[in-house]
């Protein structure tokens, strides 16, 4: 059954091209007639198979198997997008299951379109942690300028996994203004929450980064205690920049 959608999909592409080179595969005046007149006829197979294939999709959405449900968003969405009706896409993005919404992202994240980047900023707020960081890597891909505002409500996320993932990607971005936000960070209750948002400040503030680095060789956690010496002694061998100036890294 998983594999339902995809035959379909194959098997009505197929009978198109079969039609097609029968019409054009005569010989004189019928040749040259049938095809001209296999032009529109094509088109209309074409439309047909279209709307086969988005009916296909509509019964997959509802079928109980997951697995179909995934196939019918990746065939679907990868194929047809942006022609998808917006009530089909926010079919696929409300199914119950977060692997859905989150497969349905994940697909929608490979198009940069303006519609995409509302749908985006609603599942920053989904009920599962797994679609929060899609969205959020979603959007840090999006926008060269994030708006942090909207991270804000990440500082208190009930999840580990986003808290962290919001101070990785932070860093992997390298955007100007995270300092406020990675400091917080930097002093979540959960170690690896603090021990990312320390490497993100020390890859892009490593002046500002060392008191909070050397506040971290006493930390509670033994394994961030001696990560923030190493990397302590690791900024104190680089050379003196010259006259003093300092730089962060940028892109």
């Amino acid at each position: 059954m998983a594999d339902r959608f995809r035959l379909i999909y194959l098997k009505s592409s197929g009978s198109e091209e079969t039609d097609f080179n029968v019409s054009s595969s005569s010989s004189g005046d019928r040749r040259t007639d049938r095809q001209t007149s296999s032009i529109p006829e094509f088109n209309l197979l074409e439309t047909i198979s279209s709307d086969r294939i988005l009916k296909q999709a509509q019964a997959d959405l509802k079928h109980p198997d997951s697995k179909v449900r995934i196939l019918a968003i990746k065939y679907y969405l990868e194929k047809s997008y942006p022609s998808i009706p917006l009530s089909l896409l926010q079919e696929f993005l409300s199914d119950q299951e977060a692997e859905i919404r989150t497969e349905a992202l994940c697909c929608l994240i490979k198009f940069r379109s303006p519609i995409v980047l509302p749908l985006l900023k609603k599942h920053l707020r989904d009920r599962d942690p797994k679609v929060r960081v899609t969205a959020l890597r979603g959007l840090f891909r999006y926008q060269e300028k994030i708006d942090f505002s909207i991270l804000l409500q990440f500082l208190s996320d009930e999840s580990i996994w986003v808290r962290r993932k919001v101070a990785t990607l932070l860093g992997w971005a390298q955007i100007d203004g995270a300092l406020p936000i990675l400091v917080e960070l930097s002093r979540d209750q959960n170690a690896t929450v603090r021990k990312a948002a320390l490497f993100s400040l020390s890859t892009l503030y490593p002046d500002e980064s060392e008191n909070r680095l050397m506040e971290a060789m006493t930390d509670s956690d033994p394994n961030l205690r001696t990560w923030a010496r190493m990397t302590l002694e690791k900024i104190a061998s680089r050379p003196l920049k010259r006259g003093g100036a300092s730089m962060r890294g940028r892109v």
